[in-house]
């Protein structure tokens, strides 16, 4: 029920407010959720493969070796897909939004990492990752007394 009212059905005064948007937050972070680890799978294959795309800095705080964190983002950008999509199909269940939370978190410290490398595409998906945290926490409805 958009923006409607339901009762309590145990018998108390408060009422729950349903929150049209907070639903839509959910589905849209789930798609931003597959976008984000596909990404991340295409930023693993490129480390994996020694690609030229893959630019390595020298005297930067942190030192990787690419084909390891390649190997990182791939696995992580499976889970970030799988999670997507149980969000997007299975109505923002709550094991999937702990999921997503999750992944998204180490998606962001991996991306971090990947700074020095390629720091637009990495703040891009910090930035969504960060946003997808935030819309799996808002929540489907809210308890008012």
């Amino acid at each position: 029920m958009a923006g409607g009212t339901t009762g309590s059905g145990s018998g108390s005064s408060g009422r729950t407010v349903e929150r049209a948007f907070a639903g839509g937050l959910t589905t849209f972070a789930g798609i931003m959720l597959i976008f984000g680890g596909i990404m991340a799978v295409f930023q693993g294959i490129s480390g994996i493969a020694h690609d030229d795309l893959v630019v390595v800095t020298k005297d930067y705080t942190f030192s990787m070796n690419t084909t390891g964190w390649g190997w990182i983002d791939l696995v992580l950008g499976v889970v970030l897909v799988l999670a997507g999509t149980a969000l997007v199909g299975g109505g923002g269940a709550v094991w999937a939004r702990v999921v997503g939370v999750i992944a998204s978190g180490l998606a962001m410290i991996a991306n971090f990492v990947w700074l020095p490398h390629y720091p637009f595409w990495a703040v891009v998906l910090i930035a969504i990752n960060a946003f997808v945290i935030w819309a799996l926490c808002v929540g489907t409805t809210r308890r008012l007394s």
